[in-house]
């Protein structure tokens, strides 16, 4: 914080090749001739800005003069230990499983710009709840959620498979069997609910289709019977909402059979055998009233804000082009600031 102070120290060299400075070594001086805590403030700059604003930061917070090459090489030397820490080292995990609550796991994905073109990175976070106050259907846009207790997240930029078969070592390492109570969260996409049949522990599972995409669904039928922005269309679409918060998934998809057999025009038809299509790829997954009842949560906004706020926000910037493998050793930087393991991690690499 006072500026650069000028430090003598003896550099010895030999005709095989070899160099040594004592005080390097003592100093923890790594290759790059940077200290540990000045990899860390770097890791730390470059994963919050751009590598060149970064660059800017660390010069105006802590008088640290250091090149726009260095900034994106140690993040991304750091952000391939991250990852490989979040995965096998046991203090990723303890947190979670000596946090409260009951155990939750969302995944979605946000597109990012990379040299192979436009790919997504898929986000996938287990977290622990605990209960909220019982609600009713008509409650559930009303009531506060308890903020999670703990959560793990973790991204990669791979196929559905490869992305399920993380989510099998990611529960493996968390210790979660099938014996747990779990809720998985997720919007409609047809990949995740494969892979989590395929992949999760389910002896107690509870599939739970976010109400926010149900909603849309539902809300794009009415403006396709009454007319986009029309007073009926919002009426109908709000009607159709809380019965299916009242009665769950099948009983649902009856009544709309129901309104379907009454409707003559095709276009109105087309709309709602749309809206049924949906509904039936998810019936089993939209019991909604008793999770209310059980204080339990119904939409994915932890992993929605997750995708927005902690991927998207650094891995999207203007003119940002990333190389697949640093993408994803950025998302594993951002994912350890997402899981509060900021601490745990450099605790762990000084031990």
């Amino acid at each position: 914080m006072v500026g650069e102070l000028v430090v003598f120290r003896r550099y010895f060299s030999c005709q095989c090749g070899q160099s040594l400075s004592p005080m390097d070594a003592w100093a923890g001086i790594g290759s790059r001739s940077i200290s540990e805590h000045v990899r860390r403030v770097i890791t730390l700059a470059g994963s919050a800005w751009s590598f060149d604003k970064a660059a800017l930061k660390l010069k105006g917070l802590c008088q640290l003069t250091i090149s726009n090459d260095t900034v994106p090489a140690v993040c991304n030397e750091e952000g391939e230990r991250a990852g490989q820490w979040l995965r096998k080292d046991a203090a990723s995990a303890s947190k979670l499983s000596q946090a409260k609550g009951e155990l939750e796991f969302s995944t979605d994905g946000t597109s990012v710009n990379t040299t192979e073109g436009w790919r997504e990175i898929r986000l996938s976070v287990v977290s622990k709840r605990e209960s909220a106050a019982a609600a009713t259907p008509e409650q559930w846009d009303e009531r506060v959620l308890p903020e999670s207790t703990a959560r793990l997240g973790w991204s990669m930029i791979a196929d559905s498979r490869l992305v399920g078969a993380r989510w099998t070592g990611m529960f493996k390492h968390l210790s979660v069997g099938p014996e747990a109570v779990l809720s998985v969260i997720a919007d409609g996409a047809k990949w995740i609910w494969e892979q989590a049949g395929q992949r999760l522990p389910s002896m107690r599972a509870q599939w739970v289709v976010d109400v926010y995409h149900v909603s849309e669904h539902i809300h794009d039928c009415g403006k396709a019977l009454f007319g986009e922005g029309s007073v009926p269309a919002k009426s109908w679409a709000e009607d159709q909402l809380r019965y299916l918060l009242s009665h769950g998934g099948p009983k649902f998809i009856e009544h709309l059979d129901t309104l379907t057999a009454g409707v003559w025009e095709a276009k109105e038809r087309e709309a709602l055998r749309k809206l049924r299509g949906y509904l039936q790829e998810n019936r089993d997954r939209m019991w909604y009233r008793e999770r209310l009842a059980a204080g339990r949560p119904i939409g994915s906004g932890l992993i929605e804000g997750g995708c927005k706020n902690i991927l998207g926000a650094r891995l999207k910037l203007n003119s940002a082009r990333w190389r697949i493998r640093r993408a994803e050793r950025m998302g594993n930087l951002r994912c350890l600031e997402y899981s509060d393991l900021w601490e745990t991690y450099w605790q762990a690499r000084a031990a």
